[in-house]
C-alpha cells in the first residue's frame, strides 16, 4: 500500500509555516469558544467520529481533504501549522496514514498525544492484506460500523481524558452516537438480507471492502489493484476475469476517488456491471458524514445485486 511522503512546496520551509502559526488560529467553525480542544484527524471519515463525539466543546480539523485518497496524501505546509497547536491527533494507523507521523514531529509536537483508532482493538478479528499488496493488516476497519462504534468509544475515552471538565458531555454525545451506528449496522444488515443469497458476490476495485463484506454477508471475489496508482498487468487482469466469469460476479464496484476506466474495461470483457460511485476513504458533498456513506454505498450495492 502506497503512503504519502511529507514534502513541503517549493520557496516554503517548515519554519516559516510554524511562524504563521504563531498568529493564525486553525479554525473551521468560528462559534467555538476560546479554549476548545483542537482536534487534528487525518481523514474526513476520523473527522466526522471526533465531531460526532465533541460536538461543540472540539474544533476538528481533516489534514485529507473532502474526496482526496489517504493512500496517497501528500501533506502541506499548512498541515503543519494545524498540528502546532493541536491537542489531540487522531489517525487509523495500520499503514493507512502513517505519513501523520513525521509531520508531527516536524512541526515541534513530540509530545502530542495520538490516538492510533485501528490498533489494538481487543474486539476485531483483523484481516490480513492479500500477500501482492505486502505484507501486513487490512485498514478498513471503519466500513463495519461495529468497529466504527469501537472507533467512536476510543475518541470518547481520549477527550475524557483531555478534557475531564466536559467528560459528562462527551460521553452523552457519545452515547448518542452509538445508538446511531447501532441503527445504521441494524439497516445494512436488513438491506444485504434482500439479496438474493446466489448474487452477494463482488469484485473491488481496491481492497476496502472486506470488514464490510464479512459484516454483512457479502463475498468479495477479488480485487483489481492491490495499492491505489499501481496498475495490474495483463496476466492479472486475465485471472480476475476468469474468476468473474467462474464465480458468475455480476457487481464490480469502484470509487469515485479514482478513475473507472479500467473497472469499465474489466467489466465489458467479464460481463459484468459497475457501480462506480462509491465511497470509503473519504467524504464528500455527496455523502457529508460516515452514517451518509455507508448507507450509500449500501443502497447502490444491494440495488445493483437485488
Amino acid at each position: 500500500m502506497s503512503r504519502g511522503i511529507v514534502k513541503l512546496r517549493a520557496g516554503v520551509t517548515l519554519t516559516l509555516a510554524l511562524l504563521v502559526a504563531a498568529c493564525s488560529a486553525v479554525s473551521t467553525s468560528p462559534s467555538l469558544q476560546p479554549g476548545s480542544v483542537k482536534v487534528v484527524a487525518t481523514t474526513t471519515v476520523l473527522a466526522d467520529f471526533a465531531a460526532k463525539v465533541g460536538g461543540d466543546l472540539v474544533n476538528v480539523r481533516s489534514l485529507v481533504p473532502k474526496g482526496a485518497d489517504p493512500h496517497t496524501f501528500d501533506p502541506r505546509p499548512s498541515d503543519a501549522i494545524a498540528l502546532s497547536d493541536a491537542d489531540l491527533a487522531v489517525m487509523n494507523g495500520l499503514g493507512l496514514d502513517d505519513w501523520l507521523l513525521p509531520l508531527i514531529e516536524n512541526a515541534g509536537q513530540e509530545d502530542l498525544p495520538v490516538l492510533k483508532l485501528g490498533e489494538g482493538l481487543a474486539d476485531v478479528d483483523y484481516i490480513t492484506m492479500d500477500p501482492a499488496e505486502g505484507s501486513g493488516t487490512n485498514p478498513h476497519l471503519w466500513m463495519d460500523a461495529a468497529y466504527a462504534r469501537e472507533y467512536v468509544d476510543r475518541i470518547r475515552v481520549k477527550l475524557d481524558e483531555i478534557d475531564p471538565a466536559h467528560a459528562t458531555q462527551y460521553d452523552a454525545n457519545a452515547t448518542a452516537y452509538d445508538a446511531t451506528l447501532a441503527a445504521l449496522d441494524q439497516y445494512v444488515r436488513e438491506q444485504v438480507a434482500s439479496i438474493p443469497a446466489d448474487n452477494r458476490k463482488l469484485v473491488a476495485f481496491h481492497d476496502a471492502f472486506p470488514y464490510y463484506a464479512r459484516a454483512y454477508g457479502l463475498e468479495i471475489v477479488g480485487v483489481v489493484v492491490h495499492a491505489p496508482g499501481q496498475d495490474p498487468s495483463a496476466g492479472e487482469m486475465a485471472d480476475l476475469i476468469a474468476a468473474i466469469r467462474q464465480a458468475s460476479v455480476k457487481l464490480i464496484l469502484a470509487e469515485v476517488q479514482f478513475p473507472d476506466q479500467l473497472i469499465r474495461q474489466l467489466a465489458a470483457e467479464a460481463g459484468a456491471k459497475v457501480e462506480a460511485d462509491l465511497y470509503d476513504d473519504a467524504l464528500t458533498d455527496t455523502v457529508p458524514s460516515y452514517e451518509a456513506m455507508i448507507r450509500w454505498d449500501t443502497d447502490k450495492i444491494v440495488e445493483a445485486l437485488r
